[in-house]
């Protein structure tokens, strides 16, 4: 078991299988909220669900819209778990923020640094603590 910190962005706990995007995502047009797919056709994750897994992206991408698409997500329980990100991404928080506040449903975003990004791998049981704290089997 390995440990990271992180700076919750909005605190929350979850865990789930990790997946890692080497590249953005756009919720507008590139995830499908009624099954968590991703459905973008240029996106190499093309295909894959993200509902329930921890979610380790650089940033989103594109339009504003991807706020509603993932608070839609989040209503539907089709969301990821958790959004472990580079960047922060107002879009994204303010999608789980909507979420949060209309469905009472919780996917937490969170910070963290290159190097711990970098350390993070894919199809792994991982946790996410309230203090930001990441495990990774």
């Amino acid at each position: 078991m390995v440990r990271y910190g992180s700076t919750p962005i909005i605190p929350g706990e979850a865990q789930g299988s990790s997946l890692v995007l080497d590249q953005p995502l756009s919720w507008w047009g590139g995830v499908d909220p009624v099954t968590g797919t991703v459905i973008d056709r240029n996106h190499p994750r093309r295909g894959t669900c993200l509902t329930g897994r921890i979610l380790i992206l650089p940033h989103g991408r594109g339009s504003s819209g991807g706020s509603a698409v993932l608070a839609e997500s989040m209503r539907l329980q089709t969301a990821p778990s958790a959004l472990i990100l580079r960047e922060v991404d107002p879009i994204l928080v303010v999608g789980v923020a909507a979420g949060m506040e209309l469905y009472e449903n919780t996917t937490c975003p969170l910070l963290v640094a290159d190097s711990v990004y970098h350390r993070l791998s894919t199809n792994r049981p991982t946790r996410v603590y309230r203090d930001g704290t990441i495990e990774q089997s």
